[in-house]
């Protein structure tokens, strides 16, 4: 039985800090990995396709990923423990990258959509990482931890135009294609993530059930009805008002950044600047992403989490606007670091509210539903991408991205109103 290390009354104990550091640094690889999916994916479907109409298939296979393994992941890790169900999702997007890369190189469509769909299953599942970082601190500090997991990325910001850059650099003295080779390079970043997972001990969601143990000022709340073996109920969480649009909100800022995301690539690709310089653009973008995460997590955690998840989706809505109405590279910048900005806000502080809401032993399902409908949303996105710029115009696709972001803002009012009146 493992001895705990308690912490200090407000404090965070060294054991969980440690484990902290070692999430944040793994969540850094899959984050290279991820980032640049998302950044050069339209290009590497136009290129073994030839037709932009399609051009939204990599984030749409990211939206299916996540729809179907989120909640199965959550089960897994809410029966198995945190780390198991991780380390499944990465050594599947080490399999998805290998094959994503040898098919950009053979041209093949058929390959590209098999690997791309491995790749992004794996990418999905390894997010129970936010699960364990919730599971290691109490509800005042839980968006705060989140944030300490994400700013983890940061380091995968930088890696993602490093690793294309080495790729170009390859391409020129091979005359392999530059698009393809850094998928045959991100299994190694990978692969040190996984080792880093293996020294977490002990699982989060251990520690997540006995935070008494941890923290000398903690008082555990009292076990619901049912005690600890009632079973989890997606529909629980949508009946609740506040669960209901944090789930929505997450939406929300998933569908507008996938669309956005998209749009940033090919509108720096129609105006000739270079794979790298796209992705030195969508290394804005994850700025936006993660170097504001422990602040924002902070705020999460000390003015309530609607007061930063709701005005988080209003940054994603002027952000799209930014993308699609401005002219030049550092406008479209702007507004894709913006996207990423509110992005940001919406996830932590809806992750954040729904662990507060969740058990431990339900949380990786609780937080599963929440992907779930992030991954239904960014598959509409993706859906309707494409074919709103092949038959409209790129801005037409920027405008259908704030008018997602619109959604939960509307719920919200329309909430607010019914509040009022039956006061």
């Amino acid at each position: 039985m493992h001895k705990p290390v308690v912490g200090l009354t407000g404090g965070i104990p060294p054991l969980i800090k440690r484990n902290t550091l070692l999430l944040a640094l793994s969540q850094s690889f899959i984050g290279a990995a991820a980032q640049l999916a998302y950044g050069i994916g339209p290009l590497m479907v136009i290129a073994v396709t030839g037709s932009a109409s399609l051009a939204g298939l990599t984030v749409g296979l990211f939206g299916v990923s996540r729809f179907l393994v989120s909640y199965p992941t959550g089960k897994i890790t809410d029966t198995f423990g945190r780390k198991p169900g991780i380390l499944f999702g990465q050594g599947i997007t080490i399999v998805g990258s290998f094959i994503t890369g040898f098919a950009m190189l053979a041209h093949s469509a058929a390959g590209l959509a098999i690997g791309m769909l491995l790749f992004t299953m794996g990418v999905s599942a390894a997010q129970q990482l936010r699960v364990a970082a919730t599971d290691m601190y109490p509800p005042r500090m839980r968006g705060l931890a989140l944030g300490f997991v994400a700013t983890g990325s940061l380091i995968g910001i930088a890696l993602s135009p490093l690793v294309m850059g080495i790729a170009e650099i390859v391409s020129q003295r091979t005359g392999h294609a530059a698009i393809g080779l850094p998928w045959l390079m991100l299994p190694v970043l990978i692969a040190g993530g996984m080792l880093l997972v293996r020294f977490v001990r002990p699982d989060p969601k251990e520690i997540g059930q006995n935070l008494e143990r941890y923290y000398l000022d903690y008082v555990p709340p009292p076990k619901p009805a049912g005690g600890q073996g009632a079973e989890f109920s997606a529909w629980q969480l949508l009946k609740s008002a506040p669960t209901r649009l944090a789930i929505v909100s997450n939406a929300a800022g998933q569908g507008n950044m996938a669309i956005v995301m998209v749009l940033t690539s090919l509108v720096l690709a129609h105006h000739g600047h270079s794979l790298t310089a796209i992705a030195f653009s969508h290394m804005f973008h994850a700025a936006g992403m993660f170097a504001f995460t422990i602040p924002l997590g902070w705020a999460a955690d000390r003015i309530g989490r609607e007061w930063v998840m709701y005005p988080g989706v209003a940054v994603t809505l002027l952000g799209a606007l930014f993308v699609a109405l401005g002219e030049g590279f550092a406008a479209i910048t702007v507004g894709t670091f913006l996207v990423g900005l509110g992005w940001c806000a919406a996830n932590v502080a809806s992750t954040a509210l729904i662990a507060d809401h969740a058990d431990t032993a339900h949380r990786g399902r609780a937080i599963g539903v929440s992907e779930t409908g992030a991954g239904a949303m960014t598959l509409l996105a993706a859906v309707v991408t494409g074919p709103l710029i092949e038959c409209a115009s790129l801005p037409a696709a920027g405008i259908a991205a704030a008018l997602i972001a619109i959604v939960p803002l509307v719920m919200l009012a329309l909430d607010k109103a019914a509040h009022w009146r039956s006061r």
